[in-house]
C-alpha cells in the first residue's frame, strides 16, 4: 500500500514538474514574441523598415581560418616547396623485422 501511494505522489511530482517546464518554454517564447512584436511596432512608427533577427556567418572567415594550416595548427603556415631544407630517403620496401604467423588448423 505505502509504495503504490510513493508510485502516486512521484508520478504527480514528475506531472508537475513537466506542467511547470511546459509553462517556463511557453513564457520565454512569448516573451520574445512580445520583444519582437515592440521592435516591429517601433520600427514602423518610426517608418523604418522591419527587420528580421538574423544570425549572420561569414564564411569567408571560417574558410580561410580552416584552409590555412589544417584543422588544429592554427597559427603554422603551409610548407613552401623551398622551405625543405634535409631529408634522407629510406627504402621502404624491404621489410625485415616482421615475423610470420602460424596457422594451426582445430
Amino acid at each position: 500500500m505505502l509504495l503504490k501511494l510513493l508510485g502516486w505522489v512521484v508520478r504527480v511530482g514528475l506531472l508537475l514538474a513537466g506542467l511547470v517546464f511546459f509553462a517556463s518554454l511557453l513564457a520565454a517564447g512569448l516573451l520574445v514574441l512580445l520583444v519582437w512584436l515592440l521592435r516591429a511596432l517601433w520600427a514602423k512608427l518610426t517608418g523604418q523598415p522591419v527587420s528580421p533577427w538574423t544570425f549572420q556567418v561569414n564564411r569567408q572567415a571560417v574558410w580561410q581560418r580552416f584552409n590555412q594550416g589544417g584543422f588544429g595548427q592554427s597559427g603554422r603556415a603551409a610548407p613552401t616547396p623551398g622551405s625543405v631544407v634535409d631529408v634522407a630517403a629510406t627504402d621502404v620496401t624491404e621489410v625485415t623485422d616482421v615475423e610470420p604467423k602460424r596457422i594451426t588448423p582445430r
